[in-house]
């Protein structure tokens, strides 16, 4: 969980300027919009990755009338171009495996740019299959360590259904199976305790370690992956240094 968890932080820390520049509720609404279409309608009660994709956009202050517009997008009420989900694999420098998940509406545009920007940074992009098998989905919820006592937290969300709970400086992670995420995340919430970020993502089963150089290319990489407007998500098995992950998002 080591650079997930780190790289998570430094997620956190950036998400007012993302929401400034825009590219948040661009992501959001493309995944509002998907899981309104194939997660099974537009009701957030009978859709878990629909309520999942809502409430990460109102805790971005998405207004309702922009979220209704993407449900209806999704189920057809209204027009719009076809978005397609695609996972792309491939490697970073030093040898770390990714997958980046995207929502395109032009499959060879964003691929396209996607090569260009693993090229860019002394990656590539490769063939499917080549890196899937070493990750894992799981549902992960993070929490402020001020929000809640490390021992209840443990037992509340292990009797919801919860595999795991791990922590680093700043935060606890609640592990849950895909299946079990929905059902975990709203017994937090009934409990009042305040949820810092929530998603089922991809985790790898082992970690590659990177420094120096390498290590900034990695997590640049990652930074403009990220950035890019079809991209959803990004997992990758790197294991980078407390301290020059502190230098990157110092900088």
């Amino acid at each position: 969980m080591s650079g997930h968890s780190k790289w998570s932080s430094i997620k956190h820390k950036k998400a007012a300027a993302d929401a400034k520049r825009g590219k948040v509720f661009t992501k959001l609404i493309k995944e509002i919009t998907i899981a309104a279409r194939i997660g099974g309608g537009g009701d957030i009660n009978a859709n878990p990755r629909l309520r999942t994709a809502v409430v990460a956009a109102r805790k971005q202050s998405m207004p309702n009338d922009t979220i209704d517009r993407a449900i209806k997008k999704g189920t057809g009420e209204l027009g719009g171009a076809t978005l397609e989900e695609i996972t792309y694999e491939g490697y970073g420098p030093g040898g770390v495996a990714m997958m980046v998940d995207v929502l395109s509406d032009n499959r060879n545009r964003t691929v396209a740019e996607l090569r260009f920007i693993f090229s860019r940074h002394g990656g590539n992009l490769g063939e499917a299959g080549c890196v899937g098998w070493m990750f894992k989905k799981r549902g992960v919820i993070s929490i402020e360590k001020s929000a809640a006592n490390e021992d209840k937290l443990l037992e509340m969300a292990l009797d919801a259904g919860a595999d795991d709970v791990t922590s680093d400086a700043d935060m606890f992670q609640v592990l849950t199976s895909p299946e079990k995420f929905a059902a975990v995340r709203d017994a937090i919430e009934k409990a009042g305790i305040a949820i810092a970020n929530s998603e089922v993502t991809r985790i790898p089963e082992n970690t590659v370690s990177v420094s120096g150089h390498a290590a900034g290319q990695v997590l640049k990489l990652m930074e403009e992956l990220e950035d890019h407007d079809d991209v959803q998500s990004v997992a990758a098995n790197f294991d980078i240094s407390d301290e020059e992950m502190a230098q990157f998002s110092a900088a």
